[in-house]
């Protein structure tokens, strides 16, 4: 084939996508439906003209556009790695994990449920095997969400819906992909009827050893990026061929699944290159990552829509039966799970509520597109597959396809505007009049600036500013006295509003660099939960969120776990130092919002709620302030260490403005520039290392704490740091019952914990010990002690502990003080004092 017109034709593919999405917009459908009924239409105008007497000059283009080498492995090895890698790098993580059971739900049981649905319902009305109706059923079971995620969007419907539909659309075909492989294997083999249960116990080992895949490729890819550090292109060639190569190790030579490899190799990247790669880096990669999704995206409806008349030709009218059967079926299914199954999980507590109307447009919003065409077109391809098969698989997964993308695609927008979705809450009316109110005051104050600057015609100016602040009044009484919002409501408006003022302060905090690449995500999704809790259970949900950002979460406990029982300190070591930095990027932003609130919403929601506001975030910071003395108490030196980086970040970020100031203003050249701008450069990379944290080594910085250890020389202090062990408890843990053995003695480095027994209570801090009493008296525990902090002890085992008692006069000082306390007689207690080593 000509390779010039090969290329005219796929440059003119590319004016079509370019086309399609403003004619998308105008006619009001899903791109992705633009896109397949324009490759329909040129798919069938070729054949037409190649078919017609009318003229022959355009039969060139009609055979190259047919004569396309469009292959399944064309969409599976070129396109597919493409689109689902660059999904993963554009998610949210964090807060996909929040939702983890229905995105599962939604992707994995949806797809096993439709599997069975359809390969069933098909196997009952007609001659086809098991295997291969199974095998339809994995086919069509690949859905396209981004039709339903788009006009989510354009409706402000919940973001936390939209983000499991997104979830739903990445790990759905992936689950799809992996059915088709077993069963298409079945019907290769030429098993009719497999044993289910044996066939869907293979499916977990092709997805561990595609996630085993990805994630050592994923490591691999980002410890060799780190690496080129300063070569930003060196890491972006590395990230495009990392999703292929995963792809094809896991396919070709693992045997696993190749999708669940790019997924898994996405998601590690995702997590770990931010802390690892400069943030203009890392930036620049998702931008090039999101044009070539794009073009993969539309290049791969397109070119599976040109294949639509040729699987299409050999269509029976029986066949119309069995597709009308694979719709009910499929929609069937994803009922089950829509109106069945999410209830139940809500119930739980597994699941957001879902409201009704949301989870009709979903099932109406399931679209199949290009991987279910690409899917059939590989069981049209394979010689080992026997043709009346091959015809049925085309021609059903066709039909389907053309019946979703026509019927459901077409009219969902119609459904949405039916189920009354395209329409705004009263809550978000106000909202929507409180964002103008705001936004007028704020272009009232810089056009002032403006005029003043440029010296303009005085009687203009006052003319305008008149005619604007008739405007700015109208649109804040309107945002005052809305009739409508309770005052319940403005509160939450007001919380919604500081919500999303720290979440912008964040991004500005962040594009400054001020906040690191590596904390970044984490407290913009912390922003995040603040915003829907707001929104969705007001003032209880902000707090919630609120307290949840600074508690220690179950990943936290885990590491202690690690570390106490193991003496695995790293997992320990990272999350805390993540902590400590998340901590000091909190109180950063925190101490900024307060202008805001005074600013801005005691504007528009009055003194009142403003006063509210301010208690709510008055409690926030002294939340963080506590947790981050905590952590200063438990670990001396490393939050300066952190607070340092800080400034040097800062100042840094000041140095590169100076250095443009003067660039612009033509006081250095762009030599100069240049080389100024590359040492700050390596300045801020050398600045974004973190201070390593070992716990492991803090026990010797504990110990020279506690009084009781004052005197002891320096050999002693080594050989007592050997014989300590570092035990970090959580707040509510009791670490000691009534009524134990004794054969320990606890000494608080940090933290705080209470004694009670006798209905009496004693709390113990810093520098206190206890324990030593049962060991000394030679009975068992008298009291239950539980941490009221987080806390962190170090333990003395109890012969230890009595050779220590004889060499430190301080510490039987303060056993004999704590003795005294409890009524007991020191002499009988403590041994006789030894001489020091």
């Amino acid at each position: 084939m000509d390779i010039i017109l090969v290329t005219t034709v796929i440059a003119s593919l590319f004016l079509v996508i370019g086309a399609a999405e403003p004619l998308a917009a105008r006619l009001r459908v899903p791109y992705s439906v633009i896109l397949a009924l324009l490759g329909i239409l040129i798919a069938a105008g070729a054949t037409f003209f190649l078919r017609t007497d009318l003229t022959d000059a355009l039969n060139p283009v009609a055979e190259a556009i047919l004569g396309l080498p469009i292959r399944s492995n064309v969409f599976l090895y070129v396109f597919l790695p493409t689109l689902l890698f660059q999904a993963t790098l554009g998610m949210n993580l964090r807060r996909m994990l929040d939702d983890w059971v229905p995105i599962l739900v939604l992707a994995v049981v949806a797809v096993v449920v439709a599997t069975l649905s359809i390969g069933y319902a098909l196997a009952w009305v007609s001659a086809l095997p098991l295997a291969a109706c199974l095998l339809i059923g994995a086919i069509v079971s690949t859905t396209d969400p981004s039709a339903v995620v788009s006009i989510f969007r354009s409706i402000s419907a919940p973001r936390r819906l939209a983000r499991i539909i997104e979830g739903e659309s990445l790990l759905n075909d992936a689950a799809a992909i992996a059915l088709f492989g077993l069963f298409m294997g079945f019907v290769m083999l030429g098993v009719p009827d497999p044993e289910l249960g044996a066939a869907l116990a293979r499916f977990p080992m092709l997805i561990a050893g595609g996630a085993a895949t990805g994630w050592f490729a994923a490591r691999l890819a980002v410890w060799v990026m780190a690496m080129f550090n300063r070569h930003e292109l060196a890491q972006t060639s590395i990230s495009v061929a990392l999703p292929y190569l995963a792809y094809i190790v896991a396919e070709q030579i693992i045997g696993a699944s190749g999708v669940i490899a790019v997924v898994a190799a996405g998601l590690t990247l995702n997590l770990t290159a931010p802390g690892r790669l400069p943030p203009q880096s890392w930036a620049n990669l998702r931008e090039l990552w999101d044009v070539l999704a794009h073009w993969a995206g539309a290049l791969i409806f397109i070119l599976a829509a040109l294949l639509i008349p040729r699987l299409l030709e050999e269509v029976r009218w029986g066949d119309f039966a069995l597709i009308g059967v694979v719709v009910l079926a499929a929609i069937a299914a994803r009922a089950v799970i829509l109106f069945g199954l999410m209830p139940l999980l809500t119930l739980m507590r597994l699941s957001p509520m879902v409201e009704r109307p949301y989870r009709a447009a979903i099932l109406w919003g399931g679209l199949r597109g290009a991987v279910t065409l690409a899917l059939a077109l590989a069981v049209t391809e394979s010689v080992r597959v026997p043709g009346d098969i091959q015809r049925l698989v085309g021609i059903l997964a066709t039909g389907f396809t053309l019946f979703t993308l026509l019927v459901q695609g077409t009219t969902l927008r119609w459904i949405i505007g039916r189920l009354g979705l395209d329409r705004l809450s009263p809550i978000d009316e106000a909202l929507s009049r409180q964002v103008v109110a705001v936004a007028l005051q704020t272009v009232r104050e810089d056009v002032a600036r403006t005029t003043e600057n440029y010296e303009l015609n005085r009687d203009t100016v006052r003319s305008e500013a008149k005619r604007f602040g008739e405007r700015l009044d109208l649109a804040v009484k309107q945002a005052e006295d809305s009739a409508d919002i309770l005052d319940r409501d403005r509160i939450t408006l007001g919380l919604i509003a500081l919500a999303g003022h720290e979440r912008d302060t964040i991004l500005a905090r962040v594009r400054e660099r001020t906040i690191s690449a590596r904390m970044a995500d984490v407290v913009v999704s912390e922003a995040d939960r603040l915003i829907e809790g707001a929104r969705t259970q007001g003032r209880n949900g902000y707090q919630r969120a609120a307290r949840r950002s600074v508690v220690y979460g179950p990943a936290f406990r885990a590491a202690v776990l690690l570390h106490g029982r193991l003496g695995l300190s790293g997992p320990l070591a990272r999350l805390t130092a993540d902590r400590f930095e998340l901590l000091l990027s909190q109180r950063l932003i925190l101490r900024d919002l307060g202008a805001f609130i005074d600013g801005r919403i005691r504007r528009i929601h009055g003194r009142r709620v403003a006063d509210l506001l301010r208690d709510l975030l008055t409690r926030r910071i002294d939340g963080v302030e506590t947790a981050l003395e905590a952590l200063r108490l438990q670990y001396p030196g490393y939050a300066e260490e952190l607070e340092r980086r800080f400034i040097r970040r800062t100042a840094l970020r000041m140095e590169e403005r100076e250095y443009i100031t003067m660039r612009e203003d033509g006081l250095i050249g762009a030599e100069v520039h240049t080389a100024l701008m590359q040492d700050v450069a390596a300045r801020r990379t050398a600045a974004e290392d973190r201070p390593r944290l070992d716990v492991a080594l803090q026990r010797a910085a504990f110990v020279q704490q506690f009084p009781v250890f004052a005197e002891l020389d320096d050999g002693a202090l080594k050989r007592l740091g050997r014989s300590l062990r570092t035990r970090y408890v959580n707040a509510g843990e009791v670490m000691l019952h009534k009524d134990s053995a004794a054969r320990q003695v606890f000494f608080i480095a940090s933290g705080a914990v209470e004694l009670e027994t006798a209905g009496q209570v004693w709390r113990l801090g810093r520098g206190d010990m206890f324990g030593q009493m049962a060991i000394l008296t030679n009975r068992a525990r008298r009291a239950n002690v539980r941490a009221i902090a987080p806390t962190t002890l170090l333990v003395l085992d109890e012969d230890r502990f009595r050779q220590l008692l004889g060499r430190s006069k301080a510490l039987r000082n303060a056993v004999a003080a704590s003795a005294v306390a409890r009524g007991i007689e020191p002499e009988a207690i403590l041994p006789a004092p030894k001489d020091r080593d």
